[in-house]
């Protein structure tokens, strides 16, 4: 990860074993990114999770996905077939 990434996550995403047993959760809520990632797993919207979670900026959820992509892309070994 990079500082650049790691910049970012710090504002994305809060790990606090204080705050839900240090499940990861949205910086600022006590909203675990894992729900985000249900409601996208069973077809939902991104503005369906904000009507629940309007509180959520979704410039926070956009740099969430993104960095999600971004680590998950690094994490694929090189000639993967």
């Amino acid at each position: 990860m990079t500082v650049e990434q790691r910049t970012v996550l710090a504002g994305v995403i809060t790990i606090d074993r204080g705050i839900m047993h240090g499940t990861p959760c949205f910086t600022g809520t006590r909203v675990p990114v894992q729900t985000l990632i249900d409601f996208l797993e069973t077809g939902d919207s991104i503005d369906g999770f904000l009507d629940v979670y309007p509180y959520i900026p979704r410039e926070q959820i956009h740099a969430f996905l993104e960095l999600s992509k971004d680590l998950t892309i690094e994490q694929i070994p090189c000639g993967f077939s």
